[in-house]
């Protein structure tokens, strides 16, 4: 009997797949992105939890900086993210805000977060960012050793706009040029989901 595939299903599963995992952010500059911030969210084997920060791999000129310090379970994770992008010298900035979702599945993390601060500054021919307070965004990453990957909800976008729901994220479609994110997968007993 022939194999029959279900391409839907396929999708779906993947859509699923990279739904439940994600996260990301940087700084002002390449020296920021291990800036000291706030203290890290207190984090125990019982929680799923992402970690790290990283600069994307780009042409030289454009920087793009991600941290992320997230820590619990679906709408109880708590924790900090900054990103931060700067093309040449005129153009750039940051936003930053609290974590307000964490799913993991295996290596991949997706998070989201509330923006609390934004600061860009627009420059001739460049996007206007405008300010991003009380959107929130979602970051996906795939821990893969030395080849972490990282996505953002407003990769359709372009730039940062549209606010998503909470641990939605994209693919993990960005390389990293340097750092790193440690992803711990945890998810709760079947049981303690029920309760």
């Amino acid at each position: 009997m022939p194999l029959t595939r279900r391409p839907l299903v396929v999708a779906a599963t993947a859509l699923a797949a990279c739904t439940a995992t994600a996260l990301t952010l940087g700084t002002t500059g390449p020296a920021a992105a291990v800036e000291a911030g706030p203290r890290p969210a207190r984090h125990s084997a019982g929680q799923p939890s992402l970690t790290g920060s990283a600069k994307l791999a780009r042409q030289p000129g454009d920087n793009v900086h991600f941290r992320i310090n997230a820590h619990g379970f679906a709408d109880k994770a708590r924790g900090t993210f900054y990103v931060s992008h700067h093309f040449g010298k005129d153009w750039g900035g940051y936003f930053k805000g609290r974590i307000d979702c964490l799913v993991t599945g295996g290596p991949v993390a997706v998070a989201t977060g509330i923006v609390t601060e934004s600061h860009f500054k627009g420059a001739p021919g460049l996007p206007e960012i405008g300010d991003l307070r009380g959107k929130r965004f979602g970051f996906t990453v795939l821990d893969s050793g030395k080849k972490d990957r990282l996505g953002y909800s407003w990769a359709m976008d372009g730039v940062p706009k549209n606010s998503v729901g909470k641990c939605l994220g994209s693919a993990p479609f960005e390389t990293l040029e340097k750092g790193d994110y440690k992803v711990h997968h945890w998810m709760p007993s079947r049981e303690a989901a029920k309760n």
